[in-house]
């Protein structure tokens, strides 16, 4: 036990407060709000901070609380809007990051704890265990060939470490599943190790194709996929897409689950017209969409 709270207390320092403030006219102002918060993890001593990308998106001011209280101005490096990272840096040398570890290795059961920010000066610890390591998919065009799910809820705000009783971070805190269960899902920390060249480079992942986006909230039914709500004057909106839709067919092909209509509408590019077949009040409809492209839309001001 001694040796679990020594080790939490070390791990502390690495963990920071992100608050950040989006202009209304954002986008994600709508359902993200103007002003945010969120946490994020140190993992070089040159300023280097890794958090989820919808806390600082949008974002034209992004500050940064240091465990001390400290706060500093922090600047956008990289963003991935396909798996939801983003990595910051602040003007500080010699901070404590944390050690970048694998969630490869890892095992259901595994015992595991999270760290979250719940203020500039506030710290939270979560513990639990991992429940489930594999594919993940959401109702937002969102899905991880690898996800990591725990019952460590998450203990604050959005971004924080998921860790293993060695200290090795495996993976960034994005959400709570559902505050039943009480299950967080952590984004791998190979999706940024593996990427890590292109996000100090070029700001993104530049070796995976861009993937059409249609701007839709889906959810599956017994038969297909229903069009649950829509991005304001996002692509599918534009294009005549409605709420209540099911999604029978992406340029004549079939579409019977959600991964089957990600998988196949990410096989196009931004920009590419897709022929989408929709059951529409009993009424078989054909719009056709232009694709957009997310991190476009969803770009700085």
């Amino acid at each position: 036990m001694d040796a679990a709270v020594e080790l939490v207390k070390r791990l502390l320092p690495t963990v920071v407060n992100i608050h950040t403030e989006v202009p209304d006219t954002h986008p994600s102002a709508r359902i993200l709000g103007d002003e945010r918060m969120g946490s994020g993890t140190v993992i070089d001593p040159s300023g280097l901070i890794l958090t989820v990308n919808y806390v600082v998106m949008g974002a034209e001011k992004i500050y940064v609380s240091l465990g001390q209280g400290r706060r500093l101005k922090a600047e956008l490096v990289a963003q991935d809007f396909d798996v939801g990272l983003a990595l910051l840096r602040v003007k500080r040398q010699e901070l404590r990051p944390a050690h970048l570890g694998a969630s490869e290795p890892v095992e259901r059961g595994e015992p595991v704890f999270a760290i979250a920010s719940t203020g500039p000066q506030e710290r939270r610890v979560a513990g639990g265990v991992v429940t489930y390591l594999g594919e993940f998919e959401a109702y937002w065009e969102y899905l991880l060939d690898r996800g990591v799910v725990s019952s460590a809820a998450n203990p604050g705000f959005g971004g924080g470490p998921l860790f293993t009783l060695k200290g090795q971070m495996i993976g960034v805190v994005s959400l709570n599943l559902n505050e039943i269960v009480r299950n967080s899902l952590a984004i791998p920390i190979e999706f940024y190790r593996e990427n890590q060249a292109e996000f100090l480079r070029y700001g993104r992942v530049v070796s995976r194709p861009k993937r059409a986006w249609l701007g839709l909230f889906a959810h599956p039914l017994d038969e297909g996929v229903v069009v649950a709500g829509l991005v304001p004057n996002g692509p599918g909106e534009k294009y005549g897409l409605r709420e209540g839709d099911v999604i029978v067919s992406l340029n004549s092909e079939e579409v019977p689950t959600r991964k089957e209509l990600y998988l196949s509408l990410w096989r196009h590019a931004p920009g590419e017209r897709i022929a989408i077949e929709v059951l529409r009040d009993n009424v078989l409809k054909r719009p056709e969409v232009t694709s957009g492209d997310r991190a476009e839309f969803y770009r700085q001001l």
